[in-house]
């Protein structure tokens, strides 16, 4: 009875260990193409532990490591439950394959994406992006750098990310609009704190995706820790060593705590 209550123990510490509380993104995916004017769609599967009823939506562009914000598309969605959100697409430059959306909650020290996936022109036009490899690793995922074609337009990060928006629990966005419990959205104005033609643009240090030789995935990649103050910064690239350490001190708690356990449980056994 002792043996087989401390294995039971140990499943689930390796259960436990493997369990992420996190949004997942499940469109826009791999191939998906909006036009500039359209529809743009998004759709996930809720975090059901609950830390996600504050979720912020964000349009981004750039390579893996090196994300820049283009405005704010959604506040106060809720997060918690599987949910769909539709809006405006925004007219950008260039048209093609170079664009994602980043998911937040000032709840959750993580951060989500959705795969990569094309804003056309109007009239369904795109050209392939810039780039074939991301920098640094050479791994066969096409990127680029894109921007609003009118960025006075844009709206700025979350205010829980640094960027002095709304957290307020009502939906917010350019014209979008939300299915199933959650609100409609409400129009929201740009703010002169946000990226505009005078201001640079916010850039993050952390991926987008899962890195594959396949390229970007439509399942969501995830940072160690949310660092707000990085979001206050420019570039905030030297913080890629910081958010590796904070990985891997993560995994050695979690392997030791796993070892710990497992030596625990063969000990009864003997």
């Amino acid at each position: 009875m002792v043996a087989s209550a401390s294995f039971a123990l140990l499943l689930a510490s390796f259960g436990a260990a493997g369990v992420r509380a996190i949004v997942t993104p499940n469109e826009p995916g791999p191939g998906s193409v909006y036009n500039e004017g359209s529809k743009c769609h998004i759709q996930w599967v809720g975090d059901k532990d609950g830390k996600w009823d504050n979720m912020a939506i964000q349009l981004m562009t750039g390579d893996n490591f090196q994300m820049v914000h283009l405005t704010t598309v959604a506040t106060g969605l809720d997060g918690n439950k599987d949910g769909k959100f539709d809006y405006d697409c925004p007219d950008v430059t260039p048209n093609s394959a170079i664009y994602f959306y980043q998911f937040s909650s000032p709840e959750s020290s993580e951060l989500t994406w959705a795969t990569r996936f094309t804003i056309a022109d109007a009239q369904g036009k795109s050209v392939p992006p810039e780039n074939q490899e991301q920098p640094g690793t050479g791994a066969k995922i096409p990127w680029g750098t894109g921007a609003l074609a009118d960025p006075s337009s844009a709206v700025p990060p979350p205010s829980f990310l640094g960027g002095g928006g709304s957290t307020t629990n009502s939906t917010t966005s350019a014209g979008g609009s939300t299915s199933g419990e959650s609100t409609t959205g409400s129009s929201a104005a740009p703010s002169s704190a946000g990226p505009g033609p005078s201001t640079p643009t916010m850039t993050t240090s952390v991926r987008p995706t899962a890195t594959s030789s396949s390229g970007p995935q439509s399942t969501s990649g995830s940072s160690p820790q949310r660092n707000n103050s990085n979001s206050n910064s420019n570039n905030t690239s030297g913080n890629n060593g910081n958010s590796a350490v904070a990985l891997g001190m993560s995994n050695t708690w979690q392997a030791a705590l796993i070892l710990a356990i497992s030596a625990s449980a063969f000990a009864l056994f003997l």
